[in-house]
């Protein structure tokens, strides 16, 4: 997600208090619509031309809301950040424990990766391999899926997003977060195929849902993965 505006959206004596929340002017939000990003901070979707008002007034009505999703966040399991021998790491799917298989190589998950020597931080080395699958897998498989289902793309990139699973400009671009390959290939699936029906709505309107519950009918139990795993596999990790 790409912060478009900064907005005070609490008084100023409140700031110390509350967390900050952040604001987004989408020309493409049709209604008032906040989330609470894994680190805990919220960021409030305000139409083109919403108000400061408005936003206010709904921040109020979601404030019960806003309190326990930040809860919930909080009470998400954490990635450690250094990844060292002994260590468990998500990778499709499952929990690996990476294992030293030499003096420059360990395995994790059954595949054997290549690695300056096993002491230290492994996790550098380990992402700097997981980003060269994504940038083979994800790819190859963005396009077979927009093949099967009769979609049209321009380009598929795989990016290292701190935000967001992925993205879908209005010229065709697919842009895929590389962390997915440590999600289920389902749930990898899921997000290729959100991104594809942004190609037919570049909203999130209940057509834009209607046309992801047809390419993908599972999706409900892929998204519950991706927030319950979101703080292990996913950006901010």
């Amino acid at each position: 997600m790409d912060m478009a505006d900064r907005m005070a959206v609490t008084d100023r004596a409140d700031r110390d208090a509350e967390p900050e929340i952040l604001v987004r002017r989408s020309a493409r939000a049709r209604r008032y619509r906040i989330e609470v990003r894994r680190d805990g901070t919220a960021v409030l979707t305000v139409p083109a031309r919403g108000s400061e008002r408005e936003a206010r007034a709904f921040l109020a009505r979601q404030s019960a809301w806003l309190a326990r999703a930040r809860a919930r966040v909080a009470r998400l399991p954490r990635a450690p950040s250094a990844w060292t021998i002994g260590t468990e790491v998500l990778f499709r799917g499952e929990r690996a424990t990476i294992e030293a298989a030499g003096p420059a190589a360990v395995s994790l998950g059954g595949r054997e990766f290549r690695v300056r020597a096993v002491d230290g931080d492994l996790r550098p080395a380990l992402e700097a391999h997981f980003k060269r699958i994504a940038r083979v897998e994800l790819a190859a498989r963005a396009w077979e899926l927009a093949a099967t289902h009769g979609i049209r793309i321009s380009r598929v990139s795989i990016r290292n997003q701190r935000t967001r699973w992925g993205s879908c400009s209005a010229k065709g671009t697919v842009s895929l977060n590389w962390r997915l390959v440590q999600a289920p290939p389902s749930v990898a699936d899921y997000v290729v195929l959100h991104e594809l029906a942004h190609t037919r709505h570049m909203n999130h309107s209940d057509r834009f849902w209607n046309a992801v519950a047809d390419l993908c009918p599972g999706w409900r139990d892929a998204e519950r993965w991706l927030k319950s795993n979101s703080a292990l596999a996913g950006p901010g990790a």
